[in-house]
């Protein structure tokens, strides 16, 4: 229904201008992010049952087939030999490595500790976009980017008193695939369909992924069979909503947005998590836990409003 509004005699159509790409492209990130901040804590409750590599090659195939059925269902064509390398990238960094040594670092880490390393990403997503996406971030801009990131991992050296845990690494080499799958992807999105480019790249796992959960369940499959409910909740939570679902929006918001741009809206991720990780896994959310939600969402608010050529 189209607004009308009363302006002396007579009605007159009131025009509503459409929201911009940045707008609709940060609106469809900030989704994405919404469901991926999920991830952390579902997959500790995954690994808390299952084995970490199976619930990391498990989730890629289960999206996998997610993913061919709704191809199958379009009836997308085949990439091209151009844009392969683009979405192994993909296919490394977010479907297989950041699931991977995420899932190894949930086994030791509270998901809340690691949510907040996590919240380096959108800088190194700024990072892979500035080299390989032709796009030109302002000095402001990488202030913006380079605050956010230093308040996340101060606040992480914080909650360990001042240390690191031994599966950081894992999680900081986790942080830089899954930023560039994202930054690659990002940028083929916008020629290639933020679906399409997630579909295939679930796809092209499927070598590396169904042999080695083929080779999983018939080693531990007892175990596998009487893991909890729970552990299996964690796993259909990161199968189809993280592996799957939540890249539909994450790319597509990027596409219109810009990856340097919407990518800032991963900065959000931690403090989400952080509440998701108090409901889903019961950890303790204290006041500072707030206070760095709130810091965070300025920092993106500011970034957002930085120029980025593209």
């Amino acid at each position: 229904m189209t607004p009308y509004s009363h302006d002396g005699p007579g009605w007159q159509e009131r025009s509503v201008a459409p929201a911009s790409p940045e707008t609709q492209g940060t609106l469809l990130g900030f989704i994405g992010v919404a469901i991926f901040s999920l991830t952390l804590p579902f997959t500790r409750l995954a690994v808390a049952g299952l084995d970490p590599v199976f619930v990391a090659m498990g989730r890629a195939v289960a999206a996998a087939v997610l993913a061919l059925c709704w191809l199958r269902w379009k009836r997308a064509p085949l990439p091209t030999r151009a844009q392969l390398p683009t979405l192994l990238a993909v296919t490394v960094g977010c479907v297989i490595g950041f699931p991977l040594l995420t899932s190894i670092a949930m086994r030791t880490l509270p998901a809340s500790h690691g949510a907040v390393l996590v919240g380096i990403l959108p800088l190194a997503t700024a990072l892979f976009a500035a080299l390989r996406g032709h796009e030109r971030p302002s000095l402001g801009f990488w202030c913006m980017a380079a605050a956010g990131s230093a308040l996340v991992v101060g606040f992480a050296l914080h909650q360990s008193g001042g240390g690191l845990h031994a599966a950081d690494p894992a999680v900081f080499a986790a942080v830089a695939l899954a930023a560039m799958g994202y930054a690659e992807g990002g940028r083929l999105s916008q020629t290639m369909g933020g679906e399409q480019v997630i579909g295939w790249a679930l796809v092209l796992s499927l070598p590396l992924a169904a042999p080695a959960t083929a080779w999983l369940l018939r080693r531990d499959w007892q175990s596998i069979a009487a893991a909890p409910a729970s552990a299996w909740l964690g796993f259909s939570y990161v199968s189809v909503f993280s592996m799957f679902i939540g890249f539909f929006f994450w790319y597509r918001g990027m596409a219109l947005g810009g990856v340097a741009r919407v990518g800032q809206v991963q900065l959000a991720q931690p403090g989400l998590s952080l509440v998701a990780a108090t409901v889903i896994l019961n950890e303790t959310l204290h006041i500072e836990h707030i206070l760095f939600t709130f810091a965070v969402i300025a920092v993106v608010g500011a970034g957002k409003r930085m120029k980025v050529d593209r």
